[in-house]
């Protein structure tokens, strides 16, 4: 691990206007490194070195395969150094050194697809009669500027720089000051696939400062966040004084219906998965599980046993996929959600397994379920961003879906049941940007992904996260 890592702009490395922070292992407790922080300055830098890159067309004119080609390769050198980048990366976020290694493969995945798709962005031809031809092209914005989250830093960046850059865009991208450090490696990927200088520009900063300075800065094209919705709010209201589109992947606090027809030994598998996963800080968890009375008190036995058999400590001893959580990012992020447990316990819910910090060096919180959960509490209605699952029951179909519906978001859901019709139904009623059907987290890098209500704006991943980066110029013709 080197002691101090330097912000990547223009090609070059460079230090922070605004000084060092001290990057913390939240297993320990302990700084790991330290981090340059950029200033508003060194946002300029970077943004100019990206508009740059734009406005001489060194990557437009390239022909599309041969910019995929170098998207691609950004991927292969992520996965040819695999475990150096997993190290770093549980050592700085604190999840299982096996998911750190899951996290580097769906990242180099990202730039596998949109470097694949480089060459598939084609206008058409619109027929105006005689005398007219007339057709489409898609161009790129220009200058996207990327605001990456703390707990996917890089499988988060690499969906946004892969789709960017393939078709045909220069990114900044600036980091989480709680997890700068694997997102160097990116940098590298770009030096390493010969991508034209400031093409792709990383840096960190505080947010108030750097992460303020980029979305609102006037040379950017385009704004994309993934994150809080208070944030989100800040970025949209600063991009729109500029009138620059956004994407916004905001929070969630997503429901899973289970019906008594459920596969409950299947089940258990995706309460691992969906709310254990990154110690509960998944946009996208399964915070909420909706169970048919009859099921309720089996249910709650089940996810209890699934907490109880989880193993808790540093991520970088948790090795093998299986039965590890790691800590969470951070003591006030651990903090905050036991802080949502007591809260939700002094409302009338009852902790069935878990809810304190654990009593051990590191941010640890044990993992939680709670019963005896109303629809109305703050636990079920606020994001939790923690390893806490509410259960709450339900009568009939129809106020399962009004209670899965019945919060501010609207990212994800899920419906368990052997019943077809009964699915289909529920996936057309539920407003969520993307239902799941007896598996959660279903679907992958090509499948849309994005939010309803307060969980924002625009799709990221599949083709659809393509046709943000692109913007319409029709050209109309007369030709006699």
């Amino acid at each position: 691990m080197q002691t101090y890592w330097q912000n990547f702009i223009d090609a070059d490395w460079a230090d922070g206007g605004a000084g060092r922070a001290g990057v913390v292992n939240p297993a320990t407790g302990a700084v790991l490194a330290e981090q340059a922080m950029a200033d508003a300055a060194d946002v300029d830098r970077a943004v100019q070195a990206a508009r740059r890159v734009h406005e001489s067309g060194v990557l437009t004119d390239l022909r599309p395969v041969e910019r995929g080609r170098m998207v691609q390769a950004m991927g292969r050198y992520l996965l040819e150094n695999r475990d150096e980048v997993a190290e770093t990366l549980t050592l700085e976020q604190g999840k299982p050194l096996w998911e750190a290694r899951r996290e580097i493969e769906n990242a180099a995945r990202y730039f596998e697809y949109y470097g694949n798709q480089a060459e598939t962005l084609e206008g058409r031809s619109i027929p105006l009669g005689g005398g007219y031809v007339d057709f489409t092209q898609l161009e790129p914005y220009g200058v996207s500027a990327q605001v990456i989250p703390w707990n996917f830093p890089l499988e988060i960046a690499a969906r946004s720089i892969a789709a960017g850059v393939a078709a045909g865009n220069a990114c900044v991208v600036k980091t989480s000051e709680l997890t700068p450090l694997s997102s160097a490696y990116l940098a590298r990927a770009a030096m390493a696939a010969g991508l034209p200088a400031g093409t792709v520009n990383i840096l960190c900063g505080w947010g108030h400062e750097a992460g303020a300075a980029l979305v609102s800065h006037p040379g950017i094209n385009q704004a994309v966040f993934t994150g809080s919705v208070e944030t989100g709010i800040a970025i949209a209201r600063a991009a729109a004084e500029n009138v620059v589109p956004c994407v916004l992947e905001l929070g969630g606090k997503s429901a899973a219906i289970v019906h008594e027809d459920a596969d409950l030994d299947a089940f258990e598998g995706d309460i691992r998965r969906g709310i254990y996963t990154n110690a509960g800080q998944v946009c996208s968890a399964m915070s909420r599980v909706l169970v048919h009375e009859s099921l309720h008190d089996e249910v709650i036995a089940r996810a209890c046993a699934v907490a109880g058999a989880l193993s808790v400590g540093p991520g970088v001893d948790r090795t093998e996929p299986g039965q590890g959580m790691g800590p969470m990012v951070s003591e006030a992020q651990r903090d905050r959600a036991a802080a949502m447990v007591a809260e939700a316990e002094r409302a009338g819910a009852r902790a069935a397994t878990g809810g304190r910090a654990m009593n051990i060096p590191g941010a640890f919180l044990e993992p939680t379920v709670m019963a005896d959960v109303t629809p109305d509490m703050a636990i079920a209605q606020d994001e939790v961003f923690g390893p806490v699952l509410s259960v709450i029951p339900f009568r009939d179909e129809a106020q399962a879906i009004e209670i899965a519906n019945g919060t501010r978001y609207g990212l994800v859901a899920g419906v368990f049941t052997r019943d077809l019709d009964r699915a289909t139904r529920a996936a057309r009623r539920l407003r969520a940007g993307q239902v799941f059907v007896n598996e959660w987290f279903a679907g992958g890098v090509e499948t849309p992904f994005g939010g309803y209500g307060r969980s924002g704006y625009g799709r990221e991943k599949g083709r659809e996260a393509l046709l943000n980066y692109v913007q319409t110029k029709n050209v109309a013709i007369r030709t006699r």
